[in-house]
This record gives C-alpha cells, sequence and structure tokens, in this order.
C-alpha cells in the first residue's frame, strides 16, 4: 500500500482547507477488525520501545540493552515468518529503533561521546536504513520540486530551527560539542549535524515510521505516534521536559513531511536544530541567536 497522495495544486497552495484538515483524522476505510489487528501489530511495538526507554530514563542501562535485544530478536522473527506484506514494512521500520539503542548505549564504553561520537553512531546505522528504506515505497517529493522550493525550504529551516533550538536549551542547557565558532568548527558541525544526524533521524522517523504508521493509522495518528516516538528515544538527556519538547518538534516536522513529502525540508530543519543547540547558543547565549538571520 502507497502512502497517501495529494494533488500538487495542494501541495502548493501552502494552505489548510478544511476538507484536508478532516482527512488527517480520518482512519483508513477498512473492517473494523482489520484496523485492531493493524493498531495491535503497531502499538505492541511501540509499547515494549516506550518500557526500555523508561528503564534508561531511570538509570537502568543493563535492564534496558537486555529488553531492546529481546525486541530486535522478536522483530526479526516476525518479519522472517510473516507473509503479510504490510506488517513485514512495519516491522521493519521498528526494527531500526532497538538498532539504533543499542549501537548508542554501546559506544561510550569505547570512546567519549564528542562530535564525532554521533558519526559512529548515525553512520553505524545508516546502512540499516537506506536498506529499510528501499523496501518501503515511499512517496516522496520530485527533485525539481524541491529545488523549485529551496529558496523558501532554506530560510524557513534556519528560522524554525532557531526557535526549536532555543526552546529545549531552556529545558536541557545544553553543552558546546565545538570549543569556538570559528568557521571551520561551524561547518563541521554543520555537515555532521544535517548530513549525518539530520539524514538518519529523519530517513527513519519520519520517511519509514511515519509514512508506515500513516497506512495502518491514518495521517494524524501516523504523525502523533512517530512524534511520540521521537521524543520517547531522546530519554537519555534524563528529562520529561525535553521529552515532551521533543515530541511537539517531532510534530510539527511530522507535519512538514505530511504536507510536502519533502525529506530534505525536515533534514534541514533537525540539522540546524541541533547546530545552533550544540554549537551557537551555548557560546553566544540563549536569545543571541536572533541576531544571526
Amino acid at each position: 500500500m502507497a502512502a497517501t497522495e495529494f494533488p500538487p495544486s495542494e501541495l502548493e497552495a501552502g494552505h489548510i482547507s478544511l476538507p484536508e484538515l478532516g482527512k488527517m483524522f480520518k482512519m483508513p476505510t477498512e473492517e473494523k477488525t482489520g484496523f485492531l489487528k493493524k493498531a495491535f501489530y503497531a502499538g505492541v511495538p511501540v509499547i515494549a520501545i516506550t518500557f526500555a526507554e523508561l528503564l534508561i530514563f531511570g538509570g537502568r542501562l543493563k535492564e534496558a540493552s537486555i529488553a531492546y535485544t529481546l525486541l530486535l530478536l522478536a522483530l526479526s522473527f516476525s518479519i522472517a515468518v510473516t507473509k503479510k506484506q504490510d506488517v513485514r514494512k512495519i516491522n521493519q521500520a521498528f526494527l531500526l529503533l532497538p538498532i539504533f539503542r543499542l549501537v548508542n548505549l554501546s559506544m561510550p564504553v569505547f570512546l567519549k561521546v564528542d562530535l564525532y561520537s554521533f558519526v559512529f553512531i548515525y553512520a553505524s546505522l545508516a546502512m540499516s536504513a537506506i536498506i529499510a528504506y528501499t523496501h518501503q515505497d515511499i512517496i516522496y517529493e520530485k527533485k525539481r520540486d524541491t529545488l523549485r522550493k529551496i529558496w523558501i525550504y532554506l530560510p524557513f529551516s534556519v528560522l524554525a530551527g532557531l526557535v526549536f533550538a532555543e526552546a529545549q536549551y531552556v529545558l536541557i542547557g545544553a553543552r558546546p560539542l565545538i570549543p569556538d565558532l570559528s568557521p571551520v568548527n561551524l561547518l563541521e558541525l554543520i555537515i555532521i549535524m544535517v548530513f549525518v544526524v539530520g539524514l538518519v533521524e529523519e530517513l527513519i522517523f519520519r520517511a519509514i515510521i511515519q509514512t508506515r504508521l500513516e497506512e495502518f493509522l491514518g495521517p494524524a495518528g501516523g504523525i502523533l505516534l512517530a512524534s511520540l516516538l521521537f521524543g520517547i528515544m531522546h530519554s537519555s538527556y534524563g528529562t520529561s521536559s525535553e521529552m515532551a519538547c521533543t515530541f511537539l518538534v517531532g510534530c510539527l516536522l511530522g507535519y512538514c513531511f505530511y504536507r510536502t513529502r519533502s525529506l530534505p525540508l525536515v533534514i534541514m530543519i533537525n540539522g540546524l536544530t541541533n547546530v545552533f543547540l550544540f554549537g551557537v547558543i551555548p557560546h553566544l547565549g540563549p536569545g543571541l541567536g536572533l541576531g544571526l538571520i
């Protein structure tokens, strides 16, 4: 089943009509039992991921590792034996999250967590994400449309990234990942946060997980549940307010992707949020980053 497609006129209009808003909260047309089965297939992994992340939130890393390992095995077994293609696709999507977290949990054992550790963590996950992406039949914005709209996407991404970063900095007080704002350090941060972290995260949470959940639960359910996972997966920061803030950011990113199907747009917003959060704002102070745009 392909993701919901929108007429070009609606994508280019850039406004929300009441019928379109209603479509977001309309469940897929199918028998009730079919929807309940889909809700079960989507709900069980989400509950398991939530449980494992709450263990991390409580500092119980060993138990969380065990829980994620069991989930990884269960999802892998389900993919191997399930004949239903839509169920296999949703399990392939969820499989990326235990892989991500297990890599993330093991990384500090071998090296100090710094800017380069993001490269090791996300690069190791990139191949799995790309393989899953090629089997998902995702509808996305055409390259020529992205290039035509880049003059809108780029300034919007900078502004949105700065606003999101300011809100998160108030909550978590992130430390800088670069020693200063020299051009070389700033360029290095941008490359890693946009083309590594932002790319992999948006490929997983928006392009793959949200797309599959939209088919299972409808557009609104897909956006909300993918954003919930996005927020919960930030449990390692140790604050519920950070998870709540990231959930809201995820909802906005999810809606942007739903309306445009532009992966580059959400990648830029995500990556630039991290650039401001872990580079610009810690050195200039909250609110001072506004002078850059």
